[in-house]
């Protein structure tokens, strides 16, 4: 066997390259130096003898009775004492000898084959990830830029942009790190494949991979919604009656998730039951609150959930993070109200239903027109009234009559029996000051909150241990 298939078979083998891929890229280097040297004009074949184990080069020249280029053009005398039965117009092939091709030529030849192997290898490693986007790879922290962190994966580089590492996480050259590929990407100095560790499915594969129900399916993972690093609620469903979703995925003594919460350096995971009727879904997504009751708002999208006051806290967490998580793992807007603002919000709306009879509009044109209150209709200036879809004259002076029947007064938007009630100014302070002393951290306010509004970064102990 010939150097040179000892060399293709090595190489192939080696780099993990087809060998008539490399082949070709042989016969189109030497293709590319005959070229250099004598130019586009020399008809040429270039083919790899397997016999032999080389390349050969046949320049074709064309069988005339007077040359006009010598390149492609062979006189017949000459032409005859090489092959007696030639005649005129007949294509004949010479071997050239790639020796003769000179210092230049083989240079070109070996800068084609370098860059053809190089485009071949990177091309090879591409689809081999491309494949692998929702995978988990790990490899070994190699440097920094201005991008993220650049991980060495063996055959080729990964990058763990900052925006998908989780806050506050540190890393140094020689590090070990686990990524969820997110994407493949081709690019001029090859494959650049992009993992992140904050993606929601990142968490849902590491369960995947801890958990042998979710690997087979009995048990599917509905959900996932992530504070990165801090906390996240998983929602679980079971496709055996027999087998517990949570129970599944905590394993015994919590042996399975712990290996998720150390991966992903102590955040706190809460494992929820997922359930087709929103509903329940809802009640089980803002535990450990206790709800009274929900109202489903199925056109919007909106739940109105209702807690004891002294759930609120509870439900709402720190800043905001449990009714959050829990609004983004339902897709649904949650507003949270305490069973006594209810209960007055109710009251308030009651009245508007009973003004808005009287004005003859509809209680939708109040709330458009920003009065969700009978007291803010009151307090309201005849120009503000006329701002109302289809209010007029005429029936503000209804609206007048009908909001001093029901008692109110408009200098202060309260009923006469409320404005008895009033406690003298110190009550009133002392009063105020309890309330702010009552109300949950983040600055929400204690009667009601909105997953919109609420956020933050700090997470509450887990009382069950997860």
């Amino acid at each position: 066997m010939s150097e040179l298939k000892k060399a293709i078979d090595q190489i192939s083998k080696d780099r993990g390259i087809d060998r008539d891929l490399l082949i070709d890229t042989l016969e189109e280097a030497v293709r590319s130096a005959v070229a250099r040297k004598y130019g586009d004009a020399m008809d040429i074949e270039v083919t790899f003898n397997e016999d032999l184990g080389e390349i050969e080069v046949y320049q074709f020249k064309v069988v005339v009775d007077e040359v006009h280029d010598e390149i492609s053009e062979i006189i017949l005398e000459e032409a005859q004492q090489h092959d007696p039965g030639v005649r005129l117009d007949d294509e004949m092939g010479f071997k050239l000898k790639i020796e003769d091709l000179g210092r230049i030529a083989a240079q070109s030849a070996k800068q084609v084959i370098i860059q053809r192997m190089r485009d071949a290898e990177q091309e090879i490693i591409f689809e081999e990830y491309k494949d692998r986007v929702g995978e988990i790879v790990g490899g070994i922290i190699q440097r920094r830029d201005r991008t993220g962190w650049i991980i060495n994966l063996g055959r080729t580089e990964a990058l763990l942009p900052k925006d998908e590492q989780i806050p506050r996480e540190r890393y140094k050259r020689g590090d070990r790190v686990q990524g969820y590929i997110i994407d493949v990407q081709k690019e001029s100095r090859g494959p650049q494949v992009l993992i992140s560790r904050s993606h929601p499915n990142y968490m849902a594969a590491l369960f995947h991979r801890e958990v042998p129900e979710v690997a087979d399916g009995t048990v599917k993972i509905m959900g996932v919604a992530r504070d990165p690093g801090l906390r996240a609620k998983v929602a679980v469903n079971s496709r055996d009656r027999d087998v517990d979703p949570v129970g599944a995925c905590v394993g015994i003594r919590g042996s399975r998730i712990q290996n998720v919460v150390q991966e992903l350096r102590g955040e706190r995971i809460d494992i929820v039951v997922w359930s087709p009727d929103i509903v329940m879904y809802a009640r089980n997504a803002l535990s450990p609150a206790t709800i009274s009751r929900i109202t489903v708002d199925d056109e919007d999208e909106v739940l109105e959930v209702v807690v004891p006051d002294d759930q609120l806290t509870l439900a709402i967490g720190r800043k905001g993070q449990n009714v959050k998580l829990a609004s983004r793992l339902l897709g649904w807007k949650i507003d949270i109200f305490t069973e006594s603002r209810y209960g007055e919000l109710n009251a308030a709306r009651k009245g508007l239903d009973q003004l808005a009879s009287v004005a003859e509009v509809s209680v939708e044109a109040f709330l458009a027109a920003g009065f969700e209150t009978t007291e803010g209709l009151a307090l309201a200036t005849d120009e503000e009234m006329l701002t109302v879809n289809g209010m007029d004259e005429s029936r503000i002076a209804d609206l007048r009559a009908a909001i001093n029947m029901l008692g109110l007064n408009p200098a202060n938007g309260q009923t006469e029996s409320e404005e008895e009630e009033q406690t003298a100014p110190a009550d009133s302070a002392e009063a105020e000051e309890t309330a702010e002393g009552d109300a949950p951290e983040g600055g929400e306010s204690p009667d009601d909150a909105s997953a919109d509004e609420a956020s933050g970064e700090e997470v509450e102990k887990s009382e069950s241990g997860e």
